[in-house]
């Protein structure tokens, strides 16, 4: 399980509201080096760039809302805001702040401030009320709440649009006239380099660990999808007993309500159904406090720390849209199963690089400060995640199709 949960007390983190800092990264193309050295990013190109500067030309209180595919998204956006002359905010998760001195300065000095993702954080939601009323910068928030790495598919958004419709109100009773408007903005990455060769380390890699020889007679595709129903058959052994016979859908959701049902059973009163990833915060918000205050013993603490281990697998195992190959296998879909293969089974993904990345912002959607109370699905979540998911479609189009080649047979 990745560092991702800090356990001591949440401190709300502010961000550095200066410009100097902010100009001389963008000057000096700090994040793109970082991007390059450690993401593998080494090109860019901005679409529809024209449509955020309309809206800061006309001084919106603006809500840039990406999709969040990889780690390297939040830095990605430094490319749009240079593009853009402006500098912005960011919500960002608290455990990036906990990742080293460094990384903790960087980020609020590039604007970011904290959010607390396993409670109600009154402070973080009150500042980004207050920099869609002010207008200061574009405040960026990723709406799906954590890396999918499922560039082409949409996981289930968070409701971000009552601090949208919260800034809206505040900005209308400010301005009279000032609106606040959401882009959303869709993040595409698109490897330009030799996918058998950088794969096949990977690969190999899995399978000394499954006890297997390299499988290098099989397509590429059907190495991958080997390797995927192996993971999949040991962690069902491990589960539920023995391996499923089901569609991998089935499968798939079956081992997710293992993990996530008695769980909620226990802290909830009752199993639940739907998303994922908000079941998953649902659960840490009730098993992480008692934990951080210091209320509970060493033993209960540990079957604590277990259970967190499983509410991580099951969010994990939710990123694996189950026709996400057979849809659509283009070389990046083979490319971000196998990243999250091997992310899964040691916390680290290799770089596969070099990647392009594209980055394009969505039309302006204004920002009602009353919601539709007559809509079964909130009006702007679902234009957001129309656009953003429609932007996504297209883009999907631009990544090469995987043309097998001849398996090595020796």
């Amino acid at each position: 399980m990745q560092d991702i949960i800090v356990e001591k007390p949440y401190r709300f983190i502010p961000p550095h509201r200066g410009d100097w800092w902010p100009t001389v990264i963008q000057k000096l193309k700090l994040y793109a080096r970082y991007l390059r050295r450690t993401e593998g990013v080494v090109d860019h190109e901005c679409r529809h760039v024209e449509r955020l500067r309309a809206s800061l030309d006309a001084g919106h209180g603006i809500m840039l809302a990406p999709n969040h595919c990889r780690t390297a998204d939040p830095l990605v956006m430094g490319w749009l805001a240079d593009e853009t002359r402006t500098h912005v905010y960011a919500m960002a998760s608290w455990h990036l702040f906990h990742q080293g001195r460094i990384m903790a300065w960087a980020l609020r000095k590039m604007g970011a401030f904290s959010v607390n993702r396993e409670g109600v954080d009154r402070q973080s939601i009150n500042t980004a009320i207050e920099i869609l009323e002010k207008a200061e910068r574009p405040l960026i928030v990723f709406p799906e709440g954590g890396v999918s790495r499922t560039n082409d598919r949409l996981h289930a958004l968070l409701d971000i649009s009552l601090v949208a419709r919260a800034g809206a109100k505040k900005r209308a009773k400010r301005m009279g006239d000032g609106k606040v408007v959401v882009h959303a903005v869709a993040i595409k990455y698109v490897f330009q380099g030799d996918l058998e060769r950088q794969a096949d380390k990977v690969l190999t890699e899995i399978e000394h660990r499954l006890s297997w020889r390299p499988q290098r007679k099989l397509s590429l595709i059907d190495r991958i999808s080997k390797v995927g129903l192996a993971l999949l058959s040991l962690k069902e052994i491990e589960y539920l007993g023995r391996v499923q016979k089901d569609s991998l859908a089935n499968r798939l959701r079956c081992l997710i309500d293992r993990l996530l049902c008695p769980l909620e059973q226990e802290w909830l009163g009752d199993a639940q159904s739907g998303p994922v990833v908000p079941r998953v915060k649902g659960l840490r918000v009730k098993i992480l406090p008692d934990m951080i205050e210091g209320n509970v013993d060493q033993a209960e603490r540990e079957r604590r720390w277990e259970q967190l281990a499983d509410l991580y697998l099951a969010q994990q195992i939710s990123f694996y849209p189950p026709d996400y190959l057979a849809e659509h296998p283009t070389v990046d879909r083979l490319r971000e199963t196998i990243e999250r293969f091997e992310e899964d089974l040691t916390d680290v993904a290799t770089i596969h690089s070099p990647l392009k990345v594209i980055i394009e912002v969505g039309e302006a959607i204004e920002v009602s400060p009353e919601r539709d109370r007559t809509a079964d699905v909130d009006p702007l979540m679902a234009q957001m995640e129309q656009s953003l998911q429609g932007m996504l479609d297209k883009l999907a189009l631009e990544s090469p199709f995987y043309e097998s080649r001849a398996p090595d047979r020796a």
